[in-house]
């Protein structure tokens, strides 16, 4: 098949949408399909390519990581003209994404899309809860010419019917488990990171508001005393809050910045508990390579999340924004050897299943689905 992919952001940006989209670039040129991207400049460094097409940008202020591009409408159509996709991909719903909309229904290409961030959520955390209202009018209107809009959960499919969203289907994701294991020497990383304390909690994401990160220093403060002087926290990623976190973060929390490949899967591996306080989440890679590690995950019971966690068997669902419970969850399976092997090794199996060879396939058939009916709607009948 010959796919192009219309989004706001790309590798190297930091984030799923980005790390997804590349991941399924790479399967796509590995089994012989041609691909082309559309994307802004990215927010740091550059990743060069003869499939991508970049335009210039600036971040987009809810999300830096995600930019807000200026696309050269002659330029995107001459490059579908000469590549001629059987379909295309739209991936966020700024200005490369309605340039992807524009351009499949302008050139009759078969359109499809996908959902990656509640952005609805994110409003009341920068004090914007009056735009909800006009924001899910404008991504209803945005998703409704989409053959198939693609979500990463069942959460965020119930979400959108509930706003009347059609054509729904779940693309979920999966997770690599040779990168991300429980196997990596704990010696040698704890060395690396002079870690002398017997037990070690992480987190791994931006350090953002819509993220509930103030709930990992609340819980870190809430530690019983001879729980908390055996503690070290690793707070892997960076954000607009990081300043104010790192100020009021007590000693045992140690901040990384982001961390990629191997060094952030030692991270996962070497964790006793991954701590994910986050409520907005669409679905929560972060969270599936922790249980990849074989590292239970203390996670907020909603969004994607709770699809992720099997709650008692792979970690803890504590309801967002309460500091006692994911306080209590911390200290019951910290304190219990035997609860948090078994999560341990019960979260390893199920990141086992989760692959992306499979998931990508299935999204595959159903581009072939799509392209299907358009042929049938645009030929003549035999």
């Amino acid at each position: 098949m010959k796919i192009a992919i219309f989004t706001d952001t790309f590798y190297p940006d930091i984030n799923g949408v980005a790390r997804t989209l590349k991941r399924f670039t790479d399967y796509l040129h590995a089994n012989n399909h041609s691909v082309k991207v559309f994307a802004p400049t990215a927010s740091s460094g550059e990743y060069v390519s003869t499939h991508i097409h970049r335009f210039k940008s600036l971040s987009f202020i809810l999300y830096p990581e995600c930019r807000l591009a200026f696309p050269n409408v002659f330029s995107i159509k001459d490059e579908l003209e000469q590549f001629k996709p059987d379909i295309i991909h739209v991936a966020t719903p700024f200005n490369m994404g309605l340039s992807g909309v524009y351009y499949a229904n302008k050139l009759n290409i078969p359109l499809v899309g996908s959902y990656h961030t509640d952005f609805n959520q994110y409003l009341q955390y920068y004090n914007l809860q009056f735009l909800a209202k006009f924001l899910w009018k404008y991504m209803y209107w945005f998703h409704k010419s989409f053959k198939k809009t693609f979500v990463p959960s069942i959460e965020t499919l119930e979400q959108l019917k509930m706003n009347e969203f059609s054509n729904l289907e779940v693309w979920p994701r999966g997770v690599d488990c040779q990168l991300f294991h429980p196997f990596y020497d704990q010696y040698s990383v704890r060395q690396k990171y002079k870690i002398r304390k017997p037990y070690i909690l992480s987190y791994v994401g931006r350090l953002a508001p819509e993220k509930d990160v103030h709930i990992l220093l609340d819980v870190a403060k809430s530690l019983p005393l001879h729980i908390a002087e055996n503690v070290q926290w690793m707070i892997v990623g960076d954000g607009p809050l990081r300043e104010i976190v790192e100020k009021e973060a007590p000693p045992s929390m140690m901040f990384t910045g982001y961390l990629q490949g191997q060094e952030l899967a030692e991270i996962y591996s070497v964790s006793d508990l991954f701590v994910f306080p986050s409520p907005t989440e669409t679905f929560g890679n972060v969270a599936l390579e922790s249980l990849a590690s074989g590292t239970p995950v203390i996670g907020a019971n909603s969004g994607g999340v709770k699809s992720i966690i099997k709650n008692g068997f792979t970690g803890r669902l504590c309801e967002p924004g309460d500091v006692a419970a994911f306080t209590n969850a911390v200290c019951e399976v910290l304190m219990n050897d035997h609860l948090r092997t078994s999560m341990g090794i019960e979260a390893r199996n199920y990141a086992l299943t989760q692959k992306w060879e499979t998931i990508f396939e299935n999204l595959l058939g159903h581009y072939r689905m799509v392209v299907e009916e358009n042929m049938g709607a645009v030929l003549p009948p035999s």
